[in-house]
């Protein structure tokens, strides 16, 4: 079985050096064959971003929705994510992303905004129903240098708190209904 995987990026420039990052964070994380990787770039999506009723950008919330995991990804815009990643998931009801494991990941200058993902990103996930399996990502441009490093190390927490949750599936009680 192959797990849906969503890649959310919300920089507005195509092909940024955010959407490298968490391309390569899920490079990292899964082990290849073992899931299908969609990338949204919002960057293409900025003429129906704000068309209420899309059947494109429905589409894609539906896919995401639809996933395993979802990484959402986004330069830090004045200590948060971008309003083009919020205009996106803005489109969800309240547990719209429930059933979905979601890393939030933030690049940035510095290191000013490094819990951005944290508290800012990973709030809205949470209200919108995902699970997510620990702090936020944050890249700052002086760690590009040692970008695999960086990556590994938040790989490791990531692979051990999925690990440790997942490691409690077989004690729950047989009468508490799934979700």
């Amino acid at each position: 079985m192959s797990l849906k995987v969503a890649v959310v990026v919300g920089n507005p420039k195509p092909a940024s050096r955010t959407r490298k990052i968490a391309e390569l964070l899920l490079e990292k994380l899964l082990d290849p064959g073992t899931f299908e990787a969609q990338v949204i770039d919002l960057a293409d999506y900025t003429t129906e971003i704000f068309a209420w009723p899309s059947e494109t950008m429905g589409a894609l919330n539906a896919a995401v929705a639809e996933s395993d995991l979802a990484i959402f990804a986004s330069p830090t815009y004045k200590a948060t994510y971008t309003g083009l990643l919020k205009a996106f998931l803005d489109r969800y009801p309240a547990n719209g992303l429930a059933g979905v494991t979601a890393i939030p990941l933030h690049t940035g200058a510095d290191f000013t905004h490094a819990m951005g993902p944290t508290f800012t990103l990973s709030p809205l996930l949470v209200e919108l129903g995902a699970t997510v399996p620990g702090r936020g990502f944050y890249l700052a441009l002086s760690q590009m240098e040692r970008v695999d490093e960086v990556l590994d190390a938040a790989v490791a927490e990531y692979a051990g708190n999925i690990r440790r949750v997942a490691s409690l599936a077989g004690a729950l009680r047989a009468d508490i209904p799934a979700s």
